[in-house]
């Protein structure tokens, strides 16, 4: 139960629904989902340790927020990682990784075709988990995981706006590396990837990279 709660609510703080700063009141949460407070309590204990919520002494706990130097700072570590990750998944990829990676990025096309923005941004996180699992490592994984849900939440809005072209364009030339088995081609096609956030944050970034510092 604690399992189906977080994934729901972490759902829900990644599409929008949960806004940064709404609270998140056990009993509330608890009679929405259908579901008694414990496990509601042990999701968003979950959340606060994915850095999705904070908890505020004497009033609980509620939607993190990201300012645009934390989420710098977010996506250089993403960088750092998910590079390793891609490099090592490249050398490693087998044809049964192409065929995952493959199919997620089919069904991110047709959801994305259907206006499905739920669905779009579930086929994108299996689309890219499939190359990090590639690499054989959960540890890689592990540390991944945080960063990436904590950008997450701004998917919905790159989904829906004009770079989309550009940002399928790279997904594709990520499996295409990865398949020839060239990790700096990989490596080069994530970096621009993760640095599409700098157009769709082009005013609070006043015009520099997102890993600018």
């Amino acid at each position: 139960m604690a399992e189906a709660a977080l994934e729901r609510l972490r759902e829900a703080i990644i599409m929008g629904e949960l806004t940064p700063g709404t609270p998140l009141r056990l009993e509330d949460l608890a009679r929405s989902l259908g579901m008694s407070i414990s496990p509601i309590r042990e999701a968003v204990r979950h959340l606060e340790a994915l850095g999705l919520a904070e908890h505020v002494p004497h009033h609980g706990a509620k939607v993190m927020g990201i300012d645009v130097e934390e989420l710098r700072h977010l996506f250089s570590i993403r960088l750092a990682l998910e590079t390793m990750a891609v490099k090592r998944a490249a050398e490693l990829f087998t044809a049964e990784d192409e065929e995952q990676a493959r199919a997620h990025l089919a069904a991110f096309d047709e959801a994305r075709r259907r206006t499905d923005v739920r669905g779009a941004v579930r086929a994108h996180t299996g689309f890219h988990f499939a190359l990090y699992e590639a690499a054989r490592s959960p540890w890689l994984l592990r540390l991944i995981r945080p960063a990436w849900d904590s950008c997450e939440r701004y998917r919905p809005v790159l989904l829906t706006g004009e770079l989309q072209d550009r940002h399928e364009e790279l997904d594709v030339e990520l499996v295409d590396a990865s398949s020839a088995h060239d990790p700096a081609r990989a490596g080069a096609a994530l970096h621009a990837h993760l640095e599409l956030a700098s157009d769709i944050y082009a005013v609070e970034l006043k015009g520099r990279s997102i890993f600018a510092f």
